[in-house]
């Protein structure tokens, strides 16, 4: 598999759909691949850290645009995330297969408690993510001239960014009102 599809759906999606990003968090234990993206935005601070509680809870209230979390997530994990967030932030995360239905609704359930729009999206052609969001649509609010103005990139566009979201029948009618779109 191509290495460099996942670190940019990562970065990219939610980056090219928040209206004005500037601080990005990046909770994961390899973050070069991340930040190698987030460099290819002008005006984007990134900020690599282990995904842990005692990491995250040294940053500050409302102080983050978007959280990437390239890790396992628990309940207490999801709320300092929704803490550190802004009110229009987005956090994206791997998350076990869609076919696991219940592990996913019930981790949908409790990302319902702090975002308005929760939506699985595909990231490669094995794994999927979900994005939450505050405010912004992933499809709706995409900002297509950032999308399609970004150099050095080898998988992610404008066209790849909606396409992400496409997902089959069985898949909606499994998560029919969890997902929140």
């Amino acid at each position: 598999m191509k290495d460099f599809i996942y670190p940019e759906m990562m970065i990219h999606t939610p980056l090219c759909t928040n209206k004005d990003p500037k601080n990005i968090l990046i909770l994961t234990q390899d973050g070069e691949k991340f930040e190698n993206e987030v460099k290819k935005h002008i005006d984007i601070s990134s900020k690599v850290i282990e995904p842990t509680l005692n990491a995250i809870g040294k940053i500050a209230d409302k102080s983050v645009d978007v959280v990437v979390v390239d890790a396992q997530s628990d309940n207490a994990l999801l709320a300092h995330i929704n803490r550190v967030l802004k009110d229009d932030g987005q956090v994206v995360l791997n998350h076990p297969s869609l076919d696991n239905t219940k592990e996913n609704k019930d981790l949908m359930k409790t990302l319902a408690n702090y975002f308005k729009i929760i939506m699985p999206y595909n990231v490669d052609y094995s794994k999927t993510a979900l994005f939450c969001s505050k405010e912004y649509h992933p499809t709706a609010d995409i900002i297509l001239q950032r999308s399609d103005m970004l150099d050095n990139l080898n998988y992610y566009n404008c066209d790849i960014h909606i396409a992400a979201f496409a997902m089959p029948n069985y898949i909606r009618k499994e998560y029919l009102g969890i997902i929140k779109n």
